[in-house]
């Protein structure tokens, strides 16, 4: 009988036949002890506020799985991208880490045989980025100031292959996994083109470096990245850990072809308090009938080291996983089933060609179009062209700047823009509309409605909610951010306080969920519902789960929100 590490290697070999499927981190004994990462990541704890030693302050909510960076005006480590060499200082891990590595080799050599003795890299080039300076000033700096991105992108990555050198050195693994996310569950961050402008040769050098030394390259990337599939492989990733569903893995192994294994399809929708052994265990036998024909596939939980938040998670995940292995005569009878079946399924987003510019080529034409390409300098040069020429100021904001933005949204729902293209029209949108405050405010220009939107209590992630207040305002409505950490009772004060026909509920956390049931039923017992839609989204939302609990409405991305917005408040 093979161990668990045999079948590793075994399953990510093109032409590997292991003898059954691994359960999970089975095979990959995490060695989390070594002096860089107790040296760079040791004060994180669950329910804690620490800072890191880039200077990044680090929350890690109780329920969630891990820790993130938070920023503020006064903490973000990086303000200003062109001065960045003066703030940015990559910790020493030469000088502070030479030493003590006795005890992590201990735990190596414990696991070694049974398992791949796997060290552990946190924090990736990308990821480095935006703990520094914050999530959306990174990807707004890949447009307006590409120059010094690259420049920052090459430190990080000249000081990442120090950590993996001495890791290698050091610790003597047989893997290293290595955390970076790139994307959301829907969609890459930035275009596949601009990841490979910026990222793709780095990681090159990353991943070669480590390949080189005779050692495992896993990534960690709980995200859509379907887009950039063949990419990874060729840069030298062996193991993609923390594919979600939403990328069609069946598609992607025929795609693959063997050349990068995939670990994951078992996504945090099922990690839930509520959540029964029985519905946890269909979850996974499905994705078990769905995903092991392709082969080169390892079913585990999404996240980025071994364990579920709920411990009853873990559990029936591992006691199917374990019938599935018992079953090997079904398997035959099984493969054309959901080989054709996963053929069926919609297949990878790819990238579509840029929809036509807008009919005609007026002054609003203009401004629109510009403002779909976020260049701000000439949106405002023709904002005031039209204003000279006549044009009234809500027209040039309702049939230019509006329309841009309406435009933008569909192309984002589409495929054909990122989160990067939507922040820099946001900044030239909010430019404009700063020069036409003055104006509307004498027209008798009035906003369609007022929305309060937030993340919800105990859930810190901020990016899918600005988008959508982005596009809300872009719409024409007014909004009420309330930021993260949003409790049921605040989103009913605001939108009982400042007149808001919707309240619009943000959530990445399964669990952090249940705090949108509870906005609802705060919303019935005030006596709101009549005049207040509820409007929700998220990772782990859906249709099914917004009807469940009584809101509104759901979408899935911020453009169908904004439409959905404008119709709920017509």
């Amino acid at each position: 009988m093979s161990t668990p590490r045999e079948i590793f290697l075994e399953t990510i070999k093109p032409d590997g036949r292991p003898e059954r499927i691994l359960d999970q981190y089975e095979a990959l004994g995490m060695v989390l002890n070594d002096p860089i990462n107790t040296y760079l990541r040791g004060n994180r704890a669950r329910g804690v506020t620490s800072v890191d030693r880039w200077g990044t302050t680090i929350i890690w909510p109780e329920d969630a799985p891990g820790a993130m960076p938070y920023h503020s005006p006064e903490l973000t480590v990086l303000q200003d991208i062109t001065r960045w060499r003066e703030t940015v200082h990559a910790p020493d891990i030469e000088r502070e880490c030479a030493s003590g590595w006795e005890a992590a080799r201990a735990a190596a050599e414990a696991v070694r045989g049974e398992k791949l003795a796997t060290g552990f890299m946190g924090t990736g080039i990308f990821e480095q980025c935006h703990f520094l300076m914050g999530f959306e000033d990174t990807l707004s700096n890949l447009y307006e100031h590409p120059d010094e991105m690259h420049e920052l992108i090459e430190y990080i990555t000249a000081y990442r292959m120090k950590y993996a050198e001495m890791l290698i050195d050091n610790l003597h693994p047989d893997a290293i996994l290595s955390h970076d996310d790139w994307g959301t569950k829907d969609a890459l961050f930035m275009s596949p083109d601009m990841w490979r402008e910026f990222f793709k040769e780095p990681y090159r050098r990353f991943y070669g470096l480590i390949r080189s030394r005779g050692v495992i390259a896993i990534h960690h990337g709980d995200a859509y990245l379907a887009d950039i599939v063949e990419d990874m492989a060729e840069i030298g990733v062996q193991c993609w850990q923390g594919v979600l569903p939403e990328n069609n893995i069946p598609e992607l192994q025929k795609r693959l072809g063997g050349r990068m294994a995939l670990m994951g399809g078992i996504g945090a929708a099922i990690d839930r308090a509520d959540a029964t052994e029985a519905e946890i265990r269909a979850y996974v036998r499905k994705a078990l009938e769905d995903y092991t024909p392709g082969g080169h596939f390892i079913p585990s939980i999404t996240y980025g080291l071994p364990g579920a938040v709920f411990p009853q998670v873990d559990a029936a995940i591992d006691a199917e996983i374990a019938a599935w292995n018992s079953g090997t005569h079904l398997r035959g009878a099984q493969r054309a089933a959901v080989v054709r079946r996963g053929a069926a399924r919609p297949a990878a987003k790819a990238e579509a060609a840029p929809a036509s510019e807008p009919a005609g080529r007026g002054a609003l034409e203009d401004i629109a179009a510009a403002l779909r390409k976020g260049r701000r300098k000439k949106v405002l040069e023709l904002v005031e062209a039209a204003l000279a020429g006549g044009t009234p100021a809500e027209t040039v904001l309702s049939e230019g700047l509006v329309r841009g933005m309406q435009l933008l949204g569909e192309d984002f729902s589409a495929g054909r823009a990122f989160v990067p293209e939507m922040l820099v029209a946001a900044r030239a949108m909010n430019a404009a509309t700063e020069r036409l405050k003055p104006l509307l405010a004498g027209s008798g220009q009035k906003s369609l409605g007022r929305a309060c939107i937030g993340t919800v209590r105990g859930d810190m992630h901020d990016i899918g909610k600005n988008l959508v207040k982005i596009m809300l305002e872009g719409s024409g409505i007014e909004v009420i951010d309330l930021g993260v950490d949003v409790s049921a009772e605040q989103f009913v004060d605001t939108a009982i306080n400042e007149n808001c026909g919707i309240i619009g509920c943000s959530a990445m956390l399964t669990t952090t969920m249940g705090e949108m049931r509870r906005v609802v039923e705060l919303a019935d017992e005030r006596g709101i519902r009549g005049r207040v839609k509820i409007m929700v989204g998220g990772a782990p939302i859906t249709a099914e789960y917004c009807e469940e609990i009584g809101a509104d409405c759901y979408t899935e991305d911020a453009a169908q929100a904004a439409k959905a917005a404008a119709a709920l408040l017509a």
